[in-house]
């Protein structure tokens, strides 16, 4: 069983950043595809970026290419999400998630482990 905790959320002002961390442990990270998802209230959970097993392929969302970066240290078992320019709209719950493949998908179904969210909020 994978666990999955995520850290480095919080608040802050429009166009200041944050950086977010998530730690696996329990299985063989370095072969698992990894994502970033978020869920605004009354919104359904949506894919923010994703990053295949060693690093050399990258997904982002529209919304967040060019401001966000998504990165992996397979030696310390973490993913990264470096948010830059944040954005009133980017406040929501953010959650990592394992996928049990070395390439990433863009969908919160192709995704088998979750986090229990970091809550970012971001004010105008």
């Amino acid at each position: 069983q994978v666990q999955l905790v995520e850290s480095g959320g919080g608040l802050v002002q429009a166009g200041e950043s944050l950086r977010l961390s998530c730690l696996a442990s329990g299985g063989t990270f370095s072969t698992y595809a990894m994502g970033w998802f978020r869920q605004a209230p009354g919104k359904e959970r949506e894919f923010v970026a994703a990053i295949s097993w060693r690093g050399g392929s990258k997904l982002y969302a529209d919304s967040v290419k060019g401001r966000f970066t998504i990165s992996r240290d397979n030696a310390k078992n973490t993913v990264y999400l470096q948010m830059n320019s944040l954005k009133p709209e980017d406040t929501a719950v953010y959650y990592c998630a394992a996928r049990t493949a070395l390439v990433p998908v863009p969908k919160p179904t192709a995704f088998d482990y979750w986090g229990q969210g970091t809550q970012v909020t971001v004010s105008s």
